[in-house]
């Protein structure tokens, strides 16, 4: 009788007593997975959960070898998109969309969530999930003040983007904005999912909850009540689980209108758990497309002087980095599967050599999350399509520009090297 009595209470106990070390959490600056210090190699996989869904885009087969192979590899950390807002059919933008209006959820888009964070839990990997974007290619900021009465949102690809941040800028100070994704927020991560049964307040299988991708203000009059907004969400969030990390998704300072003491401040709220940032040669011009081998010199001495500022950040906070974003497109500015990727070789080779250095020494860097995983995709085309694979590539890039795929073996090679070096840390 009295065994029976001490298996019931074992059974009755809550999750945060029994299973509260699975979670991934900081201690000291440095990041812990079930008692033990955990750095890691991660990859980008935004179309995750329309992978895991039954309707359109869907393909559940493919998500099962996509992860078999990135755990086979070692990758057990993936950044993932919650899901995209507005409309479908719209040129450069990801389909199909999970708020289609504020409040109004496509429910094969949850459930393939759902089935994504099983199967990851089945393979003890861990999700970032972020719940928004600044850019136009899932929705985010336009979507928000579209409803809200601001217009139409300018597309970048018809427009410019000069006309799409200008008009994005006003989703740091709209409140009517914020409210509608504050809903969005509560609704999320306060949901159950259907194939466990477990709250995803409740799920190792996250990680942590991500403001949005690449949060900006898009204007430095605009970054006090940027700031607000990012102190708001993660309160929010905060509230409604103590279990997971939450982060912002920044770039760092270059996401702070180049203010690193806003990005500091952003960081030091006291419920954000980790830093970001984001690297970009290419994008950020540091790298030119013609010269893309000859660029990659200069493009690390960026690299390692942007990150050194903002470890620096990270060692007055007390808090672990992550460059959960980086990429280098293939030789030549070609996407074809199959072609040469030295400059990227080397990028990647550079990169983890000062996450793997760094906390070699104690330092604040834990990981890294390149851009992006392609797998086992088989573009058809350079602008995505309805009815295409999905890539690392959202729909507003060339499909192959940042993707690294299953073929690309040097690569992978990279990689790996990198996850084993940075799993023998974690076990000094």
């Amino acid at each position: 009788m009295k065994q029976l009595l001490i298996l019931t209470i074992i059974s009755l106990m809550p999750l945060s007593l029994s299973a509260k070390s699975l979670f991934v959490k900081v201690n000291n600056g440095h990041f812990e997975r079930d008692g033990k210090p955990y750095y890691y190699v991660g990859t980008n996989f935004w179309y995750g959960a329309i992978l895991g869904s039954e309707g359109q885009g869907g393909d559940r087969k493919r998500l099962r070898k996509e992860l078999d192979f990135m755990k086979s590899m070692g990758i057990d950390n993936l950044r993932i998109l919650v899901g995209a807002d507005g409309e479908r059919g719209v040129k450069t933008k990801v389909e199909p969309t999970l708020q289609i209006a504020p409040g109004v959820y496509n429910d094969t888009i949850l459930a393939g969530l759902d089935y994504l964070l099983q199967e990851m839990g089945k393979r003890k990997m861990v999700a970032v999930l972020y719940l928004n974007n600044s850019w136009e290619w899932s929705g985010g900021y336009g979507f928000y003040l579209e409803h809200v009465g601001m217009g139409k949102s300018p597309r970048p690809n018809e427009d410019g983007y000069p006309a799409f941040m200008k008009f994005v800028s006003n989703y740091a100070q709209n409140e009517k904005a914020h409210k509608l994704f504050y809903d969005y927020v509560k609704y999320i991560v306060s949901r159950t999912n259907r194939y466990t049964g477990k709250r995803y307040a409740d799920d190792p299988a996250i990680m942590s909850w991500q403001i949005g991708n690449e949060p900006r203000a898009f204007n430095k009059d605009y970054l006090p009540a940027f700031e607000r907004w990012l102190c708001e969400t993660s309160a929010i969030i905060r509230s409604l689980d103590n279990n997971h990390l939450i982060s912002v998704g920044s770039e760092g300072k270059w996401g702070c209108e180049g203010d690193i003491q806003c990005y500091e401040r952003v960081c030091a709220d006291k419920n954000i758990d980790y830093c970001n940032v984001h690297l970009w040669p290419y994008n950020w011009s540091w790298a030119r497309k013609d010269h893309l081998i000859e660029d990659l010199d200069v493009s690390c001495r960026n690299t390692k002087e942007y990150i050194d500022e903002h470890l620096q950040v990270c060692a007055r906070l007390n808090k672990p980095l992550v460059m959960e974003e980086f990429g280098y497109p293939r030789d030549g500015f070609v996407f074809d599967l199959g072609t040469p990727t030295q400059g990227r070789d080397g990028y990647y080779q550079y990169v983890f050599s000062l996450v793997a250095d760094n906390a070699e020494t104690g330092g604040y860097f834990a990981g890294c999350n390149f851009w992006g995983w392609g797998g086992f995709a088989q573009p058809k085309h350079v602008q995505w399509q309805v009815g295409d694979d999905y890539t690392g590539d959202p729909a507003q890039e060339e499909q192959g520009l940042n993707s690294v795929f299953a073929g690309d073996k040097s690569t992978l090679a990279i990689v790996k090297g990198q996850v084993d070096r940075m799993k023998s840390i974690g076990k000094r």
